[in-house]
């Protein structure tokens, strides 16, 4: 009996996309495809034949294509979209909008037609309108679509925490709702330590820095080396990816279609919005967001930051009206 590997594309061969690639490798998590436009096929051939060459050493079977050519993602079990550009100095937020959104719009559209089946997992920023635009142009039900912003967010507080205490990262539980960086929402009340209250083991003040650094950690990162961080946010999206394959149905903070949800668009079927929210994550995508009752300030807060993902959006139905 043989039983078929998973199929992962990888859309932009960049640092994030082909550390995604690494990631999915070396976990064996199915063959992968690692797409770029033609100008750059030959940095995702090299990318590619580098890694695959790392098998014999790393252990793991899988077949690791480097290609420009859309009718390579065919049969795709996931798709994660990393393509895009990285907002450059004097560049307003519509300036980035509006170059990622030709970018998104252009991938998804070959999604559709080359990978109709697959789950999609967006990475490209502006985060929250990236995914609602690659779920007007592919068509795809909202389970299918959802965003990795979540993922990264909860490893770095999760990191600072552990930092801050001394422990391992593997003890330090956590949740962050709401969009990515600033607009995230911390909820201090349900982090803990095995199992310990945050709250008992840390000042407020302690607390709050480990949420404020987590919040600017990207921007950090560029200040030390002048680039986006690529490590992290490729491992928070393999473990979605690993998630979705595996069928492993776990609880990963994520940019889903939201609705009643935390009060996104409550009675407003149909023009929802992708928010950060606890997902489930298994083989049919977003099998279900796992909601519950916050507290008056923490849905202060979270109205806040949703309602900047509707800004965002909004600005791309300004800028792109078909995408209405």
């Amino acid at each position: 009996m043989t039983t078929r590997r998973a199929k992962i594309s990888i859309i932009g061969a960049g640092n994030v996309g082909a550390t995604c690639a690494h990631w999915a490798a070396a976990k064996e998590l199915g063959d992968i495809v690692l797409l770029d436009i033609p100008e750059r096929v030959g940095v995702a051939q090299g990318k590619a034949l580098d890694l695959a060459c790392c098998g014999p050493i790393e252990r793991f079977d899988a077949r690791v294509t480097g290609t420009s050519d859309y009718k390579d993602i065919a049969g795709s079990d996931v798709v994660v979209i990393t393509a895009g550009m990285p907002r450059k100095p004097g560049m307003s937020r519509d300036d980035l909008i509006q170059t990622n959104v030709k970018i998104v719009k252009d991938v998804s559209e070959k999604v559709r037609e080359f990978a109709p089946d697959s789950i999609v997992i967006v990475v490209s920023n502006p985060l929250d309108a990236m995914v609602y635009t690659a779920w007007k142009v592919t068509g795809f039900p909202t389970h299918r679509v959802v965003g990795q912003a979540g993922a990264l967010d909860v490893a770095r507080y999760r990191t600072f925490i552990a930092t801050e205490l001394g422990v391992s990262v593997e003890d330090v539980s956590a949740l962050l709702l709401g969009g990515h960086g600033d607009d995230m929402v911390p909820l201090p009340r349900l982090t803990s330590v095995s199992g310990i209250p945050i709250t008992d083991l840390l000042s407020e003040e302690k607390i709050k820095a480990c949420v404020e650094r987590a919040k600017v950690g990207g921007g950090e990162i560029v200040k030390l080396m002048g680039t986006s961080a690529y490590y992290a946010p490729a491992s928070g999206t393999i473990q979605m990816v690993e998630a979705i394959v595996k069928d492993k149905k776990r609880i990963i903070p994520s940019a889903a279609y939201c609705e009643d949800e935390f009060g996104v668009a409550t009675g407003q079927r149909g023009k929802g919005y992708f928010v950060g929210v606890p997902a489930l994550l298994g083989a049919k995508g977003v099998e279900r967001i796992v909601a519950f009752k916050l507290n008056q300030d923490e849905q202060k807060l979270m109205d806040e930051s949703v309602s900047h993902v509707k800004d965002l959006v909004g600005a791309v139905r300004k800028l792109f009206p078909e995408l209405a």
